[in-house]
């Protein structure tokens, strides 16, 4: 009895010896961190949205924390390749992905067949903001309000063409949840780029587009194009007399993001220093001045909370890809 209870004590004192072994790393790194530069990688080309609030996010934390944020454009394959490479950075840290709501539209239409999930391979730091989309028309299109367009795009089937940025595009989705919603039949026409959708509705070769606000807001100031109504569920700050098109259309809401992960498994006391670093800058004048400029809406929140909104709106993007049809390009 006497030798089996001193090889319970051995074992006790063996198992607390390896946990400790294995912890005390983990808060040595934790209490030197960062101790070098971090990699911000972005999905995207530069001087794209994306590309523009992660160097505003970079500046922050480079601020904040005293080391250099390099940002790594690795464009392509619909942000595939630059996701699928930060999913195999090592969990220190040191490498974080500025994710979008193009990531959640991904997920969906590859379901099965990326490398990696979104949900499963990346800790959340934090929601950095919304982007709703503002629904633009022709002045020559006869509808005053979202409305009456319903009405004119029921009394003529097919004959109102809407611009994209591409088949599974944040604009696509956002029209094709609208066209289910309202019954009514809107002719896709894709395009290499929102840019080029906008100058054909303006030109008026297509009568309407749903649009990044920043990108249509310039045709609205100069009245070229007529703005109906914006994507978010409830009027956005950014445009306040602008009607959500959700009140014509209970329960209609669409929107992209923009979010700062980490590979997974990275250390939580990591993520809570830079999710309180971000929350601390979004309140200040000059970030919500930026986001302003970028048509985003600031959200900040917890890790938890940026987890239950990236699940939810991969779901809905899942259901809005499948109900669209639309296949990878």
């Amino acid at each position: 009895m006497k030798i089996n209870a001193l090889r319970s004590i051995a074992c006790c004192l063996t198992a607390a010896w390896v946990a400790t072994s294995t912890v005390a790393p983990a808060f040595a790194a934790d209490s030197s961190y960062p101790n070098r530069p971090l990699r911000i990688i972005v999905s995207t080309t530069p001087g794209g949205g994306p590309d523009i609030m992660a160097r505003l996010i970079g500046q922050r934390l480079a601020e904040s924390l005293g080391q250099q944020a390099v940002i790594d454009n690795r464009a392509g394959a619909s942000g595939i390749i630059g996701t699928e490479l930060a999913s195999q950075a090592a969990p220190d840290g040191y490498t974080l992905l500025l994710a979008t709501g193009q990531n959640s539209i991904v997920q969906g239409m590859y379901e099965g067949r990326l490398k990696y999930h979104l949900a499963r391979d990346f800790a959340p730091i934090i929601l950095i903001a919304t982007t709703p989309f503002v629904l633009v028309i022709h002045p020559s299109v006869a509808a005053q309000s979202v409305e009456q367009l319903i009405a004119l795009a029921k009394a003529k089937p097919g004959a109102l063409r809407y611009g994209t940025s591409g088949a599974g595009s944040p604009p696509h989705l956002s029209a094709e949840v609208f066209k289910s919603m309202t019954g009514t039949d809107l002719q896709h026409i894709p395009y290499k780029g929102v840019a080029p959708a906008l100058n054909d509705v303006v030109a008026g070769h297509i009568q309407l587009v749903f649009s990044a606000i920043a990108a249509a807001l310039p045709f609205v100031k100069s009245e070229r194009l007529r703005a109906l109504g914006i994507s978010s569920a409830t009027r956005s700050a950014i445009l306040p007399d602008l009607p959500a098109i959700g009140e014509t259309v209970p329960g209609y809401e669409f929107i992209g993001w923009y979010g700062l992960v980490a590979p997974a498994r990275t250390p939580g006391a990591i993520i809570a220093r830079i999710n309180a670093e971000l929350a601390r800058a979004f309140n200040t004048p000059e970030f919500q001045a930026r986001f302003s400029d970028l048509g985003a809406d600031p959200a900040g929140g917890t890790p938890g909370e940026f987890r239950t909104f990236m699940v939810a709106h991969m779901e809905k993007m899942r259901k809005a890809v499948e109900a669209s049809g639309a296949r990878p390009e």
